[in-house]
């Protein structure tokens, strides 16, 4: 597992957001700020999560902001013309709600944040080992959700290797952080506002 992402103060993360355009929210309202690593180990669960609950940090867990090796590589088996690859440094205010990462599975899916408005993205289609923020600007909704690694709602299993769990979602490898997030947001059932920030 690599850690890659440096550490950082919660004034730090704040005044990062606030500095791409993002703004604070007041108590009671969830801010996940997804940093992505300047390194983006190709594949490889290397970016972090902070939860910030209005009032203080509550969380920070490892994940990916970035499409995975299924997506980068074997995307037109997919019907898609590239991967989808974020536009780092932007703020989205309410972007998230509560609902379920493919519910049309027979389990039901997973309990997720589920993407509500537009995003800015890029189509990755070089089929190279590295995620780029080049070409053709789009925003659109694509349910680049928030989720987690194992539809069991009791798993407590982490990986390292993102292979397909994410085409453009936001994605938690630990599942027991992850079911901590979920749980605090579920149960405050408000929007959720997401900041994505390359490594400063």
């Amino acid at each position: 597992m690599a850690f890659n992402v440096r550490p950082y103060t919660d004034t730090q993360l704040l005044e990062r957001v606030e500095y791409i355009g993002g703004k604070i929210p007041n108590i009671g309202k969830y801010l996940i700020i997804g940093v992505q690593s300047q390194e983006d180990a190709f594949n490889t669960f290397d970016d972090k999560f902070y939860v910030f609950d209005g009032h203080k940090f509550k969380q920070v867990s490892t994940g990916t902001t970035n499409s995975g090796k299924t997506a980068l590589k074997f995307f037109d088996d997919y019907g898609l013309n590239g991967a989808a690859v974020w536009k780092t440094n932007e703020f989205y205010e309410d972007l998230y709600s509560r609902g379920y990462h493919k519910l049309s599975r027979p389990d039901g899916g997973m309990r997720a944040l589920r993407q509500r408005k537009p995003i800015k993205y890029y189509r990755d289609s070089d089929k190279d080992n590295v995620v780029e923020e080049s070409g053709t600007l789009i925003e659109g909704i694509i349910y680049a959700n928030m989720h987690g690694v194992d539809y069991n709602p009791y798993s407590t299993i982490t990986k390292d290797f993102i292979n397909g769990w994410s085409f453009g979602c936001q994605v938690w490898n630990r599942m027991s952080d992850y079911r901590q997030m979920m749980n605090a947001i579920w149960t405050r059932n408000k929007p959720v506002d997401f900041a994505l920030i390359k490594e400063f």
